[in-house]
């Protein structure tokens, strides 16, 4: 499946959107995603209502589900003008058909499984493929977090683990990123964007102008060395 984005864009998902300022921003600056959280209890969560009124433009624009049936996840999707699901709620490979693997980003996160293979790093590793091997017909994107379930903790992806890892399909890396190690994290792990939500906020759901700018500075600095603007099936 080829994943359609603006040739040039930055690579990188800004989360946890709320208001048209950071978003029209964002789109300005280029990043290749906007995100928007529909999961319960989260502090940056919208309506789809909400969500359907904040620009567009080229981003891919993508929902964060925790929870919900999958008919409430497609009803959100066309409501608030969704590209892409990211499921956060170990859904199955089924929920993941009935939402359409071409538009859905599955989570993992990558300490669930060392805690479950303690002291064995290469048993963690082998798991961790084979729940990709698993998803990979179901979905379009990875994305790994930090943490062992939810998201935006701000705590960090142990990248050090990650940086042998070719998944069967393009990557998204979250946990912790912010402006001043954006650099860092792409040298550590081959993934195919990073997921930015509270290292460039003024508290949640609120962004900083400034620190979007640096994070787009740093991204840019990158552009010569990783292949970020090819289609990627």
């Amino acid at each position: 499946m080829i994943l359609q984005y603006p040739e040039g864009s930055l690579p990188a998902k800004v989360c946890g959107l709320t208001r048209a300022s950071d978003v029209r921003l964002c789109l300005e600056l280029g990043f290749r995603c906007t995100g928007f959280i529909f999961a319960p209890g989260s502090p940056r969560r919208i309506s789809p209502e909400q969500a359907a009124v904040l620009p567009a433009g080229n981003a891919l624009r993508v929902g964060v589900f925790a929870g919900l049936p999958a008919d409430d996840v497609l009803r959100i999707m066309k409501t608030a003008r969704l590209d892409l699901a990211q499921l956060h709620g170990g859904e199955d490979e089924d929920f993941c058909r009935t939402v359409g693997p071409e538009r859905v980003i599955k989570v993992f996160w990558p300490q669930r499984f060392a805690a479950a293979r303690p002291g064995d790093a290469a048993g963690a590793a082998d798991l961790l493929r084979e729940e990709c091997l698993r998803f990979a017909p179901v979905c379009a994107l990875f994305l790994l977090d930090a943490g062992i379930s939810g998201g935006g903790t701000g705590r960090t992806l142990p990248r050090q683990d990650l940086r042998s890892f070719r998944p069967p399909r393009p990557w998204i890396q979250a946990g912790g990123l912010a402006p001043d190690n954006l650099q860092r994290a792409f040298a550590d792990c081959s993934s195919w964007a990073v997921d930015l939500n509270s290292g460039v906020e003024e508290r949640p759901g609120l962004k900083d102008a400034v620190k979007l700018k640096a994070a787009a500075a740093a991204l840019r600095g990158l552009s010569g060395r990783h292949p970020f603007n090819k289609e990627e099936s």
